[in-house]
């Protein structure tokens, strides 16, 4: 019996976890706007919500600032895993601290970027976002990256400029290549990070630009309807591809 404790124990917690979540989609598909009645399988939520404009644009929003931001952020923290290689002072310090974005509560960063912007005069809105979910999605990628990064075998690079190609060319061709499985692993998993962030985005958001995420945080507080379930099914589609696509890839490349 002892033995089946820890089973029994990991069951509750997934049942408590995801029970919610597979009954949510399954009403997405109910014919019914009553939760207490089953009126048979329909995808007419789903195309209430396609007609639905602001939920459209939300939904641009919210792509295009997790693309901008996990790109941008892909970038930085290349340099910086590649930067790692060598040694450098306090190392081990600044490795530590550039984690420090996903172990703060969210609420705190928020609070801290809408002091900060505020401070600045910069207005909230699609930049706001873009740098406070990039300092997220930085330590993603780079916990991805710089263990590909301090794998990498330097001599082919270094003979490829000793036959004369320049530093740059000798990255494009050589060394990008090689960290390419890591960096695009790091990017679906940022995506899905950026995609998903209510949090953060509340505090930063600007009152003529929304993101999906906010817009159901919203339209919650009225009540909850079919379209709601519809439109949380699709995001959770959209974050498992993400997280998916992520793991292939670091699974396939070993990293």
């Amino acid at each position: 019996m002892r033995k089946k404790i820890p089973l029994i124990y990991v069951a509750l917690v997934i049942g408590v976890l995801y029970i919610p979540i597979i009954v949510a989609i399954i009403f997405s598909f109910n014919d019914s706007r009553l939760y207490t009645t089953w009126g048979g399988f329909s995808l007419r939520w789903y195309a209430t919500l396609f007609r639905d404009e602001d939920i459209f644009i939300s939904l641009l929003n919210s792509i295009l600032v997790a693309t901008v931001s996990s790109v941008l952020s892909a970038i930085i923290a290349t340099a910086a895993a590649l930067g790692f290689r060598k040694k450098l002072p306090a190392e081990g310090f600044f490795k530590s601290t550039s984690m420090i974005p996903i172990l703060v509560p969210e609420i705190i960063l928020g609070m801290a970027f809408l002091v900060f912007f505020r401070f600045l005069n910069l207005p909230f809105g699609f930049i706001t976002l873009v740098l406070s979910h990039m300092t997220f999605c930085i330590p993603y990628i780079f916990l991805q990256v710089s263990t590909r990064a301090v794998a990498l075998d330097m001599s082919k690079t270094e003979a490829a400029r000793m036959l004369g190609a320049g530093p740059f060319r000798a990255f494009f061709n050589i060394t990008l290549p090689d960290l390419l499985p890591s960096i695009l692993s790091g990017i679906f998993l940022a995506f899905a990070m950026s995609f998903d962030d209510v949090v953060i985005s509340m505090f930063v958001v600007g009152p003529r630009f929304n993101t999906l995420p906010i817009k159901i945080y919203t339209q919650v507080k009225t009540g909850i309807t079919p379209e709601i379930n519809a439109l949380c099914t699709l995001m959770l589609l959209v974050t498992v591809i993400c997280l998916t696509a992520s793991k292939i890839i670091k699974t396939r490349t070993k990293i």
